[in-house]
């Protein structure tokens, strides 16, 4: 007999991100929000880590929230920092982020994240991978435990790409791939769409901040977030 899965949409209230480069920051704040942690977005912008060339990292987003207390485990899909044999029995992924630091050392974003990874790792968090499907992403939002991601915002908008580092600019020629965070926050399995909390209040797919993504077009935009250092899931829960 075939079991009917009822839609199921958690209640997550997520913020406009500020500026070009706040996305991480407020998704988390939407995240904490949803905790009933009362913790202004200010406060999580000023403390969440940024990069040099503005944004930030879904891993120095885990390191606020293990700071504050709660469980953060990061699914990757980031074959630039990770190889996925390092995710068989027996590896020490920290000797090899180690390792592959020497190896790199004239990569210097590389250096940023390996560095942040080896504090997550140290304070308690994990890293995973698993294939990513539709059944992994609905297994968490089965269990009101909603999805931190990062993708290709170029793919997922179909927009074109970017330029500037603080202030971003539409440019198809002189423009790069762009990285963005959301979060899925539900998921409908008769239409096979996935719900998208979007901190970019005016964003090219839809006028609203919350919105309905099919999962193939979801998943392919997280994969491709591999072209920005993008590319994982961060599940967040209380201890």
């Amino acid at each position: 007999m075939l079991i009917k899965t009822k839609p199921r949409i958690l209640n997550l209230d997520i913020k406009a991100q500020p500026d070009d480069v706040t996305c991480g920051p407020t998704c988390l704040h939407a995240v904490y929000r949803y905790y009933n942690d009362d913790i202004s977005l200010e406060q999580v912008i000023d403390e969440v880590k940024q990069l040099p060339t503005g944004g930030t990292l879904a891993v120095q987003l885990a390191n606020h929230a293990l700071r504050r207390g709660y469980k953060a485990i990061i699914y990757t899909y980031n074959l630039i920092t990770f190889d996925l044999s390092w995710f068989q029995e027996g590896i020490d992924i920290e000797a090899k982020l180690k390792e592959q630091m020497s190896a790199k050392s004239h990569d210097t974003k590389l250096m940023q994240a390996s560095e942040a990874y080896l504090k997550f790792l140290e304070s308690g968090g994990e890293i995973r991978f698993e294939e990513l499907t539709s059944t992994l992403l609905k297994s968490f939002l089965s269990q009101d435990l909603p999805v931190l991601t990062g993708l290709s915002a170029t793919y997922l908008y179909e927009s074109q790409r970017e330029t500037g580092d603080q202030q971003i600019i539409y440019d198809d020629i002189e423009g790069q791939p762009t990285g963005h965070f959301v979060v899925i926050n539900g998921f409908n399995p008769e239409t096979r769409m996935a719900y998208v909390a979007d901190p970019l209040a005016k964003n090219p797919i839809s006028t609203e901040q919350y919105y309905q993504v099919r999962f193939r077009k979801l998943i392919n935009s997280i994969m491709l977030g591999v072209m920005t250092y993008d590319a994982n899931l961060l599940i967040i829960y209380p201890k």
